[in-house]
């Protein structure tokens, strides 16, 4: 894959992420039960693409993550954890 697969999965995973957000707040704001779960199936299919996307994004190299300090983990846990 070359620069111009990078740019596609780079949209790809925006898009779903964006896709994601909707079925969330349609799931949230739905008004009877079918359309709750009918939103609530398709969130959690779209998650699984964007999991998908990621997992083959990250094994490329094309999205790298920062491992969180254990000192800032704790002192975050610990903030809410007075609440």
């Amino acid at each position: 894959m070359d620069m111009d697969d990078r740019c596609i999965m780079e949209n790809l995973l925006l898009t779903t992420k964006g896709v994601c957000d909707l079925y969330l707040h349609g799931t949230i704001e739905s008004s009877t039960q079918n359309v709750h779960q009918t939103f609530d199936q398709a969130l959690d299919d779209s998650l699984c693409m964007q999991d998908d996307i990621y997992k083959k994004m990250s094994a490329k190299g094309w999205y790298s993550t920062e491992t969180a300090e254990q000192e800032k983990v704790l002192k975050v846990k610990n903030q809410f954890a007075g609440m």
